[in-house]
């Protein structure tokens, strides 16, 4: 039986742990974060998130899951006050539950009971996966981001 729970100080190093697998994860998909080269910065970031109650774990014997998020803020005034998933991991043996799910259900209830109007994450173009559990969630394309690399034989100055 898992459990969706607040994360604690306790959990920090298991985070950590579960950060670098996922930032693994997202290396054949095109991110380009450095998983054990971020190891000690992340420790601090996610102690940060922990600190604030804005972490979630799905746990059994074991952390087998976490999400991360916050309520947005900027430099800008908006129409809405918006949620951001910053991340959502489940064990790679433990996908297919439906952890995920769950582990975005409460998060996206934790941000409505802050405040927030809408909830926004960000996916890699290329993890099709993620994608279509965002899409069964209710998620839809907002805003795209696309990038190209500067020097390349392929690289066109064109419009």
């Amino acid at each position: 039986m898992v459990r969706i729970e607040v994360a604690d100080g306790d959990d920090v190093d298991a985070l950590v742990e579960l950060w670098v697998s996922l930032v693994a994860d997202q290396r054949p998909y095109g991110a380009h974060l450095l998983a054990a080269e971020n190891r000690a910065r992340v420790r601090e970031f996610l102690a940060n998130f922990v600190a604030t109650g804005s972490v979630l774990v799905a746990r059994d014997d074991r952390v087998v899951g976490f999400v991360m998020f916050r309520i947005e803020s900027g430099a800008y005034e908006q129409d809405v006050s918006r949620g951001f998933i910053d991340n959502v991991f489940v064990r790679p043996q433990r996908r297919g539950e439906g952890i995920g799910s769950d582990l975005l259900a409460a998060a996206e209830d934790v941000l409505s009971e802050r405040g927030a109007d809408v909830a926004a994450l960000s996916v890699l173009a290329e993890n099709e996966g993620a994608q279509r559990l965002y899409e069964r969630r209710g998620y839809s394309p907002h805003r795209v981001t696309m990038e190209r690399p500067l020097e390349s034989d392929t690289s066109s100055r064109e419009d």
